[in-house]
């Protein structure tokens, strides 16, 4: 039989929108990820233990079961309960939470990490103790911590492709769409590689940038 890419121009709409899709879910479930990460941090770290032991509680359950489960169980399970998300939101929810216990342990990490000189300079000037927090602690945990979480993200935009287990036409759907036609799922699928290998390419440059100016404003 051999290759024939030639089967590929047809789809490229196809396979564009697809592509689309992914980042938009890399994008949204990032920005869930990384904020959601910052709240799991400071829960853990300076809540209440009747707050803090939950979270701790969640942080735990999310790092010890699959992500696939997680998808699952927020699309098919939470309709069970009255709770009915559309396949985009659930699968933004899901992976926003999934990496989020992620971060959160990382910038915790970076929390803890930072001199304590800092929180008490911050106090003897008048800031508050979650004044001291939000202008002093956090902003230097995220700079130290930013090779790590940017990490996360690389990995966020990979594993976005199991959300189209729950039906979103992301880029491995959409791949799947075509060969369902074409019967050619070799072509589609080094097809689907190299488009992850370009946005992963595009991600990691823009990355490097935000590390560069990160390490500028230091």
């Amino acid at each position: 039989m051999g290759l024939d890419f030639s089967v590929l121009p047809p789809y490229a709409e196809l396979l564009g929108v697809g592509l689309w899709w992914t980042i938009v879910l890399t994008v949204s479930a990032g920005i869930v990820s990384f904020v959601m990460g910052i709240l799991f941090a400071v829960t853990v770290l300076y809540a209440p233990a009747v707050i803090a032991y939950p979270v701790r509680f969640f942080i735990w359950l999310f790092m010890g079961t699959p992500l696939l489960l997680q998808l699952f169980l927020i699309y098919y399970g939470l309709v069970q309960i009255g709770i009915d998300l559309p396949a985009l939101v659930a699968g933004i929810v899901g992976l926003g939470l999934h990496f989020a216990v992620y971060n959160g342990d990382i910038i915790r990490a970076g929390i803890a990490a930072v001199d304590p000189g800092q929180t008490e300079g911050a106090r003897s000037i008048g800031f508050g103790r979650w004044q001291a927090l939000r202008y002093v602690v956090i902003p230097q945990a995220v700079r130290n911590t930013t090779p790590a979480v940017g990490n996360m993200m690389i990995a966020l935009l990979k594993e976005s492709s199991l959300v189209s287990v729950i039906g979103i036409a992301e880029l491995v759907h959409a791949s799947q769409l075509a060969i369902s036609e074409t019967y050619r799922p070799f072509e589609f699928y080094i097809a689907a590689a190299a488009l992850y290998y370009l946005a992963n390419l595009i991600l990691e440059a823009g990355l490097n940038m935000i590390e560069k100016r990160v390490e500028a404003s230091r």
